[in-house]
């Protein structure tokens, strides 16, 4: 349902957020996401003109998030690199459907409904240190007693 581009920058800010504001290579993220490293790097800059991340030139250089991880949601993420397209007309063009009709009314509404649910999921949410299960780590095998 959702592009590989906003797949791939999901992964790229959940990486960032969980490397405590170290600036990060395009090449290191790309390994860490398993996103080709020329995708990733039109997706890094779609969200840098989206002011979700900051570019840092140099030696030391590298991208951060620019917007602290407890503020920044993924539908913030997503409408960066691939907006959710809602359905605001009949998209056949049908005279008499200035209103939706009930098939695109409820598809319309499911829409909605996935941008409030990504709209409350702050990218926090997503630490590595709070979940049994990290975004993009190898899980830890628990020790057997």
């Amino acid at each position: 349902m959702f592009s590989q581009t906003a797949e791939y920058a999901l992964r790229a800010v959940v990486w960032l957020a969980n490397n405590n504001d170290a600036p990060m290579t395009t090449s290191q993220i790309a390994k860490a996401t398993q996103v080709p490293p020329d995708y990733l790097s039109k997706v890094l800059w779609a969200l840098g003109r989206s002011g979700l991340v900051h570019a840092q030139r140099g030696k030391n250089g590298g991208f951060t998030l620019a917007t602290p991880a407890q503020e920044l949601s993924i539908l913030d993420v997503i409408n960066a690199v691939d907006p959710v397209q809602r359905i605001v007309s009949c998209p056949l063009g049908l005279k008499g459907h200035e209103q939706l009709c009930p098939l695109h009314r409820r598809l319309d509404d499911a829409l909605r409904q996935i941008e409030e649910t990504f709209a409350g999921a702050m990218i926090s949410e997503f630490s590595s240190d709070q979940l049994p299960i990290a975004p993009l780590c190898p899980v830890k095998e628990a020790a057997h007693a």
